[in-house]
């Protein structure tokens, strides 16, 4: 058996060079064995690449690449494609994490000098790389077709159009219409699928020769092949298999268990990952009040919105991405590494990583005059770091350059977190003192606190009952199904088909869609109103049941009613009988952080605000208690619905990690025992 697959190899191998592409990159690739933790993510992003190929194909076979089905062809992969959820919930979270791998490889070159002679090559490559991965990930933030998605497209594409002369017909050429509508939905979707995909790989494939060629950088910018052994083999590297193979699996165990924990338990990343706003299908005639990209996109995108001037902040933005192709020549050090260079170097990288991060915070931030000024002089020094470098890079004292590599180089932990440490404040402190740190999550007040509960199954069927007694004429469950309800609900179908279902040509398999007509909602209330279960995931629980809460007489509105956190609503009280009328009464001022302001003298809550507190003025069915729970009861049903899967997912969540866990422990002993001898 062996000989044959030793003949199957060999004749392979005659027409097919596999074995010497092997030895070439990796059985007899020499890299130098003092690699420490930056040299990581390299490696780990190749691992996100493939996992957004794998999902994306599987992602690919359920998605409806239309204007009327994008959003609908979402819900239904997360809700009713088994295991949908898990696939969408990876590719969204390997969008980011790879952006977070790319961004910490790029920084690496920056403190090593990768990018200098002879790998100029490998750097162009690499930016090529970093261009391509912004493009097919803005092309992919369009797809879900959710609100944010469109208008952030919107704005994009735009920019184009500061161009001069051609512009205008450039953002036409790539809308495909005069307005983002399904042709450029489903040319970003051929693009994201298929163009910049087979583009990505080519220049993945490039990068990888380049490096393998000239071979790779060290902490130390230390040339391994200048010192050989008499066998040829430098003398500071080690074959890159099975030695870093190997010595790669701890990194891969940390990265999956990181990776998972946010894809199982926060994949939404408080809105960083998967915008709360996207839950909402896009809508032309309904602006958001702030439009912000997804954060990776934010540094650049500050740097924009700093140029007052449409057409400079374009040229601004362009050239933020730009300069770093200039790097190798920028850089006149006859130094590689920021170990041997002086301290002008390491103030620089400092500065200029804290400027990059505030131009990413401030990014998501709405723009105000003072967050404007902070982004100006943060793009200004962004740009100073590159132009500047020939000057500051050439007078910087170095130190002398070891001939070989050493393997207790670097400034260790605790001076590696004393310059976290340090970044950090240089970040926190200037965002703090321009106020950037979010305001009220429910309008003009905190919201009331809410922890859904998808175990609770009573709380559950009774929040079902009230919506179907008290929402479903209005709101649709349009992406949810009767039977999938009834059995995560434990409610007999025959239950569930006699008390729940008012349409009898309706079918339990059916989606749950709104029994108003488009129509008659229209003549009601100006448009349809909301699905609640994603009115629940794009602005919130605790939202929803703080609005639900806070509903007051005012006559002035048509409906003789109005809402403290959702200001001059159309809807009228529909759980009036079950709350009563509230009335505004003098209350006490509510700080940012959900107390209340008293006066200092004494100890005093300061009643300032005119409905500040409410008072019953007719009785409800429920009383005050009663009420708030059968609100919590509601929201807790909405919060289930929109996402379904919620309990199963933290339930498989848990066993992933443990796996995880497991294999880290096993590649740890592993590397130790290929290492132990390696000096």
């Amino acid at each position: 058996m062996n000989n044959m697959l030793i003949g199957l190899r060999d004749w392979v191998d005659t027409r097919l060079p596999i074995v010497r592409a092997w030895n070439t990159h990796m059985g007899k690739y020499y890299a130098p064995k003092n690699f420490n933790f930056w040299y990581y993510f390299g490696f780990l992003s190749l691992i996100v690449l493939v996992n957004q190929l794998l999902t994306g194909i599987w992602l690919t076979m359920s998605y409806n690449p239309s204007q009327e089905g994008a959003f609908a062809s979402v819900e239904y992969i997360m809700r009713d494609v088994d295991f949908g959820w898990i696939l969408r919930y990876m590719h969204s979270t390997g969008a980011s994490a790879f952006f977070v791998v790319v961004y910490l490889h790029m920084f690496r070159a920056l403190l090593y000098g990768s990018y200098k002679k002879p790998r100029e090559l490998i750097w162009i490559f690499g930016m090529l790389i970093f261009v391509v991965l912004m493009a097919e990930a803005f092309v992919g933030y369009v797809l879900p077709w959710g609100q944010m998605s469109y208008w952030g497209a919107q704005v994009i594409i735009s920019l184009f159009g500061a161009i001069p002369v051609v512009g205008e017909d450039l953002v036409t050429w790539i809308r495909g219409d005069f307005l983002i509508s399904g042709i450029t939905l489903n040319r970003f979707f051929a693009l994201h699928v298929v163009a910049l995909p087979i583009v990505l790989l080519a220049l993945v494939v490039l990068h990888l020769l380049a490096l393998h060629e000239v071979g790779s950088n060290n902490p130390d910018g230390v040339d391994i092949k200048k010192h050989k052994g008499p066998d040829g083999i430098p003398l500071d590297g080690v074959a890159f298999h099975p030695y870093y193979s190997v010595h790669d699996l701890q990194a891969l165990g940390v990265f999956l268990f990181a990776f998972c924990g946010v894809v199982f338990f926060m994949p939404e990343m408080g809105g960083f990952f998967l915008e709360f706003a996207n839950f909402e299908e896009a809508n032309p005639l309904k602006t958001p009040e702030h439009i912000a990209p997804v954060w990776y996109f934010t540094p650049f995108y500050s740097v924009l919105r700093a140029v007052p001037d449409k057409f400079w902040g374009f040229v601004a933005f362009a050239a933020s991405v730009a300069i770093p192709f200039l790097l190798p020549w920028l850089d006149r050090s006859p130094v590689n590494s920021w170990r041997y260079r002086g301290n002008i170097t390491k103030v620089m990288l400092v500065l200029f990583v804290a400027s990059f991060l505030i131009l990413g915070v401030l990014g998501v931030k709405a723009p105000t005059p003072a967050r404007t000024f902070l982004a100006q002089i943060c793009s200004i020094f962004y740009f100073a770091f590159f132009l500047l470098m020939p000057i500051w890079s050439a007078i910087d004292k170095t130190k002398p350059v070891p001939e070989r590599v050493t393997m207790d180089g670097g400034i260790g932990v605790w001076g590696s977190l004393g310059g976290l440490a340090l970044i950090g404040a240089l970040t926190f402190l200037p965002l703090k003192a321009v106020g950037a740190e979010s305001a009220y999550n429910c309008g003009s007040i905190p919201c009331d606190e809410f922890t859904a509960d998808p175990h609770d199954q009573p709380s559950l069927q009774r929040g079902a009952a009230l919506y179907m007694n008290y929402c479903f004429g209005c709101h649709s469950l349009q992406f949810s199904r009767y039977n999938r309800v009834a059995a995560d609900l434990g409610i007999p179908e025959d239950l569930m088909e006699s008390n729940l279902i008012f349409d009898p040509s309706v079918k339990i398999g059916a989606l749950m869609e709104n029994a108003m007509d488009e129509r008659t909602a229209k003549v009601w209330f100006g448009a349809t109103p909301p699905d609640l279960t994603l009115v629940s995931r794009a602005r919130q629980p605790e939202w929803l049941y703080t609005y639900l809460r806070t509903f007051y007489r005012d006559d002035s509105r048509p409906y003789g009613v109005n809402n403290k956190v959702f200001k001059d609503v159309g809807m009228p009280h529909v759980m009036l009988e079950l709350q009563g009328m509230q009335e505004c009464a003098m209350g006490p001022v509510k700080a940012t952080n959900g107390g209340v302001k008293r006066d200092p003298l004494t100890g005093e809550d300061i009643l300032e605000e005119p409905c500040g507190q409410f008072t019953v003025a007719e009785e409800g069915s429920m009383s005050a208690e009663e009420f708030d729970v059968a609100m919590y009861d509601l929201v807790n049903f909405l919060a289930y619905t929109a996402e379904p899967i919620a309990a199963d997912r933290k339930r498989i969540g848990v066993f992933v990690l443990l796996f995880i866990a497991v294999f880290f422990v096993f590649a740890s002993l592993l590397n130790r025992e290929y290492w132990k001898d390696v000096h």
